[in-house]
């Protein structure tokens, strides 16, 4: 957004602005997106006669995507105003969704899988930068709050709404029951937004864009290919390698715009020790929740033999639980702060990892939803106080990449997740069967393995939690360590513009 904003009266306590509740509206129906197809894939897989590795990438294309579409939107969202952002948005959501609803293919529906996370991207930084203007700090808990019911419980009841579809008919019905109700949204929204803006004329390095694409996308893609039977793990290892060079060259990148340019993504928020911290937390809590959520589906309809609708019910528990407690979690930031809910959410989530390691073929159907739950819940009292500690301890004029960055980093680490955990699952499971063990005793072991994976990762996020402080620090305090100086004054900290009377 622009560094213009309106003057506004002061919000009354306790009650959201309109704008932002529009918003979280928007996004959580655009974000439903990004898991609903997850609970389909053992359905694509024999719809559309491709295997787990191929079908899988329905929901990491949509990541992947998003990640690389982020970092363009603080750009984007400067040059428009509000409403412009907003109908742009919802139209290509729109378009996308009418186009994977009639595919043909398995490669035109991944096409409008893109389309249709290329208008999602747009909405997260969007509903976030708008909260951080205009919410006054004291009420940012309570209604981060209500934002997580879009930014975390709309991916976690995704499986659960797609197996309530499914039982109706073919996958196609998850792309035509959407495109009604995000139509209504999208009309409903343009009657009734203001904008809290005014556009203004900036640049953009394409080399950084490029960078971004190719690095993140090559690392994960990369990763996708360790899964594949045709044995082709040094072309795997090679796509690794060449990711991770072109992110090195964005970095490199970056560190030079900063000096002399206006970066795409602004790593002196980096410099800040309590937004790299929630940084590093809520990317493995996501790629944690990612991962748990596209291996259940598999293991509940592949090895179980329950519905789609079973397998919806089974987890519906455990996303209405992340939904119900976000508010109620961010009122006890507000009044507590983060030490009775980030650490003992950390630790949940590792012992529901941990429990998942257990799997068979014989486990209660009640342990599972347990198990499931806990992980939900315990991502619940994380993400909330995480986020908005992180992004408190940020200056204002850093809102827009701090938010960019941690978008980005949480669909890089949700993609990588699912490629990680069905690389592994698939791998073992190869190995298995080349040894003569049976198919399923053998898939049952890969899930192990892919669980066990994602528990000792989740582990990190134990000590993280260990360090984070009780409430936002100051911005303006030794936070950084002296990392991110303020803007030359008279100057605007992004674009080198000089600042109007009206910069917040």
């Amino acid at each position: 957004m622009s560094a213009e904003i309106s003057e506004r009266p002061a919000l009354p306590a306790g009650r959201t602005p309109t704008v932002v509740r529009l918003l979280v509206l928007a996004t959580f129906v655009v974000i439903l997106n990004e898991t609903i197809m997850i609970n389909a894939i053992p359905r694509l897989m024999e719809s559309l006669r491709i295997t787990e590795q191929a079908a899988q990438w329905v929901s990491t294309a949509f990541m992947l995507t998003m990640a690389v579409v982020i970092p363009i939107t603080g750009w984007f969202l400067q040059r428009v105003t509000t409403r412009q952002a907003y109908a742009i948005a919802m139209g290509v959501f729109l378009a996308g969704t009418v186009l994977s609803a009639v595919a043909p293919s398995f490669e035109v529906l991944l096409l409008g899988r893109v389309v249709q996370a290329a208008g999602t991207a747009v909405m997260m930084p969007l509903l976030m930068t708008t909260l951080m203007i205009v919410v006054p700090e004291h009420d940012r808990g309570r209604v981060m709050g209500n934002v997580t019911l879009a930014i975390s419980v709309a991916p976690a009841l995704g499986p659960a709404v797609s197996g309530l579809i499914l039982q109706a008919g073919s996958w196609r019905l998850l792309f035509v029951v959407v495109v009604p109700i995000a139509a209504l949204v999208t009309v409903f929204g343009l009657r009734k937004l203001e904008n809290i803006s005014d556009p203004q004329v900036s640049s953009i390095d394409w080399l950084s864009v490029g960078m971004a694409a190719l690095g993140f996308g090559g690392l994960v893609y990369g990763l996708s290919r360790f899964g594949e039977s045709d044995g082709a793990v040094g072309l795997a290892i090679g796509i690794v390698i060449a990711g991770v060079a072109a992110i090195a060259v964005f970095v490199i990148r970056q560190l030079k715009l900063q000096r002399n340019g206006a970066p795409l993504m602004d790593l002196r928020t980096l410099g800040h020790r309590t937004y790299s911290l929630s940084l590093v937390l809520m990317s493995i809590g996501f790629l944690a929740m990612l991962g748990a959520m596209i291996l259940l589906p598999l293991y509940l309809q592949n090895l179980r033999g329950l519905s789609p609708l079973q397998t919806g019910l089974l987890v519906m528990p455990g996303g209405l639980g992340m939904g119900l407690l976000g508010p109620i979690v961010g009122k006890v930031f507000d009044r507590f702060g983060s030490r009775p809910l980030v650490l003992p959410g950390s630790i949940g989530m590792v012992l529901a990892l941990g429990g998942f390691t257990q799997v068979s073929t014989t486990m209660p159907y009640w342990q599972v939803l347990g198990l499931h739950a806990l992980l939900m819940v315990s991502l619940a009292a994380t993400f909330t106080p995480v986020f908005t500690l992180g992004m408190g301890g940020l200056p204002p004029h850093l809102y827009s990449h701090g938010s960019s960055m941690l978008g980005t980093m949480q669909q890089v680490a949700a993609a990588f997740g699912t490629a990680l955990v069905v690389t592994v699952m698939s791998a073992r499971t190869s190995h298995l069967v080349a040894d003569g063990v049976a198919a399923v005793p053998a898939q049952v072991s890969g899930m192990k393995l892919a669980f066990g994976i994602t528990a000792v990762l989740a582990l990190v996020t134990i000590v993280v939690a260990a360090k984070l402080p009780h409430r936002a620090p100051d911005a303006d305090a030794q936070d950084h360590g002296g990392a991110d100086a303020d803007p030359p004054a008279g100057e605007h900290p992004d674009q080198g513009e000089p600042v109007t009377a009206k910069q917040s």
